[in-house]
């Protein structure tokens, strides 16, 4: 197995553990979608994976349909996804997605978490060299699925590392960020249930701390967790 199983093994930061938020993160993922390739998931493939992320963590249909049309409406506004990096104590590089309504409240709140941190936010682009931005898909397991042979298939669609998830029992397929379209065709034609679809940033170098160190870190990414515009928070903590 490869850097992205022992990624997420390795993982120490909450992801979306509280419900509420779980749903604005999604809401605002319809938001962006639908404002960029319309309100039909049957021709909107990221919308049509999003809700299947819905799905996935009980979202109610409901709230899906609402945020759809609310997304529709001219009255909604727009959000801008932004990136944000910059390094935590200890020299560990943290990579914050954010969605949000406001760049000036969002880059001075982001900046304060890492002051009051003891990090410090630097400028775009400046850990490209630490992260890789993935796609990611995740199917059912089922009785007669060999992974070495979807392997073999998904190779040519973009695929490059596919494992099956021991906790959740799913297969996660990971390929190039560009790959996202033609690998969520060809699984869709060939019938599989897509559980979710999501990006994500691999560190291709990690750095190990003690566990006090890890502490200083983690008071970081909790507190850009809490954010309401932070969508995601990577780092290369091992």
């Amino acid at each position: 197995m490869g850097r992205a199983f022992e990624f997420r093994k390795a993982r120490k930061f909450k992801r979306w553990g509280q419900m509420a938020k779980t749903f604005t993160k999604i809401g605002k993922d319809i938001v962006i979608a639908v404002k960029s390739g319309g309100p039909d998931p049957h021709s909107n493939s990221r919308l049509r994976a999003i809700i299947q992320n819905a799905k996935a963590v009980n979202m109610p249909k409901d709230n899906v349909e609402r945020a759809i049309k609310k997304a529709s409406s001219k009255d909604q506004e727009d959000y801008k996804e932004i990136v944000y990096e910059g390094y935590a104590a200890h020299g560990i590089a943290v990579l914050v997605e954010c969605t949000t309504d406001n760049t000036n409240r969002s880059i001075a709140n982001i900046r304060s978490h890492f002051t009051k941190c003891g990090g410090t936010i630097g400028t775009t682009g400046m850990l490209d060299f630490i992260f890789d931005r993935k796609c990611v898909f995740k199917i059912a397991k089922t009785a007669d699925l060999d992974i070495e042979e979807l392997e073999f298939e998904l190779i040519d669609y973009g695929a490059d590392e596919i494992f099956l998830d021991l906790e959740s029992n799913q297969i996660n397929i990971y390929g190039e960020f560009t790959a996202y379209g033609s690998l969520q065709k060809v699984l869709e034609e060939k019938g599989f249930e897509l559980l979710g679809a999501d990006f994500e940033r691999i560190p291709n170098d990690t750095k190990e701390l003690t566990e006090e160190q890890m502490a200083d870190v983690e008071k970081l990414i909790e507190r850009l967790e809490e954010d309401d515009d932070v969508q995601n928070v990577y780092h290369n903590m091992r």
